[in-house]
């Protein structure tokens, strides 16, 4: 008995378990399993049999300590609801084998107690064997009526160990499920039980108290009455309370007080444990006294909540989470309001507080869900008789009241940098939406938010709640999809611990997947929705949209590492890109040379020589119309690319800046909205190997069929915008402007009027000008991104297709021939 099982059984076990919840296939599967396992029914004789049985249900409840044991009550009730209507119930037969010899393990673990030597594993062993009882209890706790006297002892368990305490709380707990349904116990087991309960009610720590004041209510509630005996408990930490707030309000500063703080303490969370379960209100426990005990209580907790220390601030709002299950409608008190929203949405407010707010939210739901519950039993038990919807429609219209109270504070806390603060606040989220207590679309783009968590748990349930919404409400998740990308990137910032990186749109990891890939995944199946998306994406990129330049550069990331699965998805994202450079990139060049002086050395008529000038014009502020005025063929010739007449462009335009930097800075913030979609068409470019000819012929309304082929994504490819990401991190939005960021935005400056001029090669022009502007439009485009020329031939070597990588600031690799 003393014995573990094979560690790898346990674990192959748990494995499989958690499984439970899977897919129709896998979850039939597990069923089987374990029915197979665990709960056929073992021959009497074959005590060895069951031993090893009970060893493995424990070995895998232990295992599972930490995570949770969701997976077990989703086994055993899925199992016992599958056999419900047959007259044979093996799955039935096999839990009451295995609850009885459990009870029969433990009394001998408890004579082996005595061995020190084997003490640590056996008090282990005993708290998993405890365990599995208490996950029976929950599901069939007829199964443990039987054994209630036999567990009563354990309450009298001394605690040393962190073990003794478990094995205290969860005999509590099954007492508390088990006593209520026996018949005619015994006066003298009861009144034992409710002394037991109170001495470690008044000894011992939180945990302990929770559980056995909740033990205490099943009793006294449903079974003895016994009103007077609780009456007396709760006057007794209620009076302590009185006491201090008095001493409190006479002297703040006190010493009384600071020596009395353990009793402060205990006595704000008794108070409200007790207020929990039971309704002092009743004339069983005030009598005929015109009192009102709620109010009473509420004031108390109140006040204390507006204490120095956060700790008493701390365990009074934990009385208030108590006092407000039992009466909710407190809720709506504008005290309690401004209290909760004014924690929830402080962002100077200590993070226990605002954990506290959230966990009392989500205590609520989670009562009210299980009150929801057993309501729909008992109506289903007596559908016939009488309607007791109605009784669960009011309790749901106040829970639906409440969270529209504190929705938006709530949905707020998302953007938080502690995980925990996230944590709770999706668990509200999640159980709002479950529960259907509001309207789901408003919660849609805080979801889409969550699903970038840096926690993959976090990130699975935000993205699950995301797929229940849109199974029930198609084109939601379209509707907020845009707003929803937006908030994500706001999250990342809240969660971003060093400010002076700029804030990145994909996952820093192997599979450098677009943070709002299950976004993306969502979204693309219907066509119509994805382009709008897309397009949605691309116009924030638009010059007069103002987004600020971190956003571009994080939904850049994210399109960049979409999971695009046919060609018609990238290409869709190119064709748009030009049509927005087209028009951006004029109305750019625009507003610079509207804010360049006239230089007037520069307004005589141009030579034959600067005619034919390599690098377009002179780029002076004045040349526009002697520019328009060249023939097309030596506006187009870019062969000659010498530094001194680069050099001379330069200068000429650097004669015509302003004296006032600001148009300056606004064309370096501008541009870099433009520089972002240069630089993501030739990454896509690169990545699904696409020649500049396939891009230019894809036409949007063309035939869906025609550009359904699946995409032959390049390995190694990385979005990596250098010029964007230096722009950020010097800061020069708000840096002084020296002369070579003058020199070096003038540079930007002429480039970007080379690529407009050359933007669209234009076919009908003989092989060598098509060659001639590409090539310009080319060398436009590697001097604007920083790096080697971009390649524009598909069919080139395998081996150049990612290779000017980093060295040309994430442009495509430089052609070798």
């Amino acid at each position: 008995i003393e014995q573990p099982t094979f560690p790898k059984i346990t674990e192959m076990c748990v494995k499989m378990i958690r499984r439970v919840n899977d897919e129709e296939g896998i979850k039939k599967l597990v069923n089987e399993t374990f029915q197979k396992l665990w709960f056929t029914p073992t021959p009497h004789h074959d005590k060895e049999a069951m031993t090893r049985k009970i060893l493995n249900i424990t070995d895998v409840v232990a295992a599972c300590r930490d995570t949770g044991y969701d997976w077990f009550e989703q086994l055993l009730q899925n199992l016992l609801k599958s056999e419900e209507d047959a007259s044979y119930k093996p799955v039935k037969k096999a839990c009451t084998q295995l609850v009885d010899n459990l009870v029969e393990h433990i009394l001998k673990y408890e004579e082996s107690l005595s061995d020190s030597d084997s003490k640590g594993v056996n008090s282990g062993r005993l708290v998993a064997c405890i365990t599995t009882l208490f996950l029976f209890s929950k599901i069939r706790p007829q199964l443990m009526v039987k054994h209630a006297m036999t567990m009563q002892p354990y309450l009298t368990t001394k605690c040393s160990t962190q073990n003794d305490f478990m094995v205290i709380c969860n005999v509590a707990k099954i007492l508390e499920l088990v006593v209520p349904l026996m018949e005619h116990p015994s006066e003298t087991f009861l009144a034992t039980i409710e002394e037991d309960l109170m001495k470690l009610i008044i000894k011992y720590g939180m945990t302990v108290v929770q559980h056995c004041v909740s033990c205490l209510g099943a009793v006294v509630n449903k079974v003895t009455q016994n009103y007077k005996f609780v009456w007396a408990c709760f006057n007794r930490y209620y009076g302590a309370l009185s006491k201090l707030k008095s001493q409190h309000q006479e002297d703040p500063n006190s010493t009384i007080l600071t020596a009395n703080k353990p009793a402060l303490l205990r006595s704000l969370f008794t108070v409200g444990a007790l207020c929990r379960h039971f309704d002092f209100d009743q004339e069983d426990f005030k009598g005929n006294s015109k009192v009102n005990i709620k109010d009473k209580v509420l004031e108390l907790l109140m006040y204390f909540t507006k204490h120095s220390d956060e700790e008493v601030q701390t365990k009074a709002i934990i009385g208030l989470g108590f006092a407000f299950i039992q009466h909710p409608s407190l809720m709506f008190e504008q005290e309690v309001k401004t209290l909760y929203n004014s924690i929830l949405s402080d962002k100077n407010c200590s993070v226990n507080l605002k954990i506290q707010v959230l966990k009392n939210l989500q205590t609520y739901l989670q009562e009210e869900d299980t009150r929801m519950q057993q309501a729909d039993r008992d109506w289903k038990k007596v559908a016939k008789q009488e309607d007791l919807k109605e009784m669960g429609d009011i309790s749901s219209g106040m829970s639906s009241s409440i969270m529209q109270l504190y929705l938006k504070q709530v949905l707020e806390a998302f953007f938080h940098t502690q995980s925990s603060v996230r944590h709770f606040a999706l668990n509200v989220i999640a159980l709002t939406l479950n529960q259907g207590l509001i309207h789901p679309v408003q919660c849609v783009p805080y979801l889409i938010a969550m699903g970038t968590d840096p926690e993959p748990s976090m990130r699975n349930k935000a993205d699950q709640q995301l797929v229940e919404i849109d199974k029930k409400y198609a084109g939601f998740i379209h509707m907020k999809a845009v707003a929803g990308m937006k908030m994500s990137y706001q999250v990342q910032q809240a969660i971003n611990t060093c400010p002076k990186d700029p804030v990145r749109g994909f996952r820093h990891d192997e599979s450098s997947s677009a943070l709002c890939s299950h976004l993306y995944s969502m979204i693309r199946g219907n066509r119509q929705h994805r382009r709008a998306f897309l397009i949605s994406l691309l116009n924030l990129f638009d010059d007069t949209a103002k987004t600020e330049v971190n956003m571009l550069l994080y939904i850049a990331d994210n399109l960049a590492c979409f999971p695009y699965q046919t060609q018609e998805e990238p290409l869709f994202i190119m064709h748009h890109i030009d049509i927005t450079l087209s028009v951006s990139g004029s109305n750019l060049l625009q507003s610079f040379k509207e804010s360049m002086v006239k230089d007037k050395k520069k307004e005589r008529k141009p030579s034959s020589e600067e005619e034919t000038e390599s690098d377009s014009n002179s780029g002076s502020g004045s040349e526009s119309e002697e520019e328009a005025s060249k023939p097309r063929r030596l506006r187009k010739r870019v062969d000659s690319d010498s530094d001194s007449d680069e050099e001379n462009d330069i200068n000429a335009v650097m004669k015509c800046l302003p004296e006032d930097p600001a148009p300056l800075i606004e064309f370096a913030n501008v541009s870099q909205g433009i520089l972002l979609l240069l630089m993501l068409k030739q990454h896509l470019k690169n990545l699904c190997g696409f020649s500049d000819s396939k891009i230019q012929k894809y036409s949007p309304s063309e035939s869906a069929k025609v550009y359904d082929k699946a995409i032959n994504r390049k390995t190694g490819v990385h979005f990596h915008p250098k010029q964007t990401l230096d722009f950020l991190r010097s800061d020069m939005a708000n840096s002084k402007i020296t002369e070579e960021v003058k020199r070096s935005i003038v540079k930007q400056y002429l480039d970007f009027k080379l690529l407009m001029e050359h933007l669209d090669p234009d076919e009908e022009e003989e092989d060598g000008e098509v060659s001639a502007s590409t090539n310009a439009r080319n060398k436009a485009i590697t001097s604007l991104l920083g790096g080697g020329s971009p390649k524009n031939n598909a069919a080139e070597t395998e081996d150049d297709e990612s290779d000017g990588e980093d060295r040309g600031g994430g442009t495509s690799g430089v052609r070798r021939r």
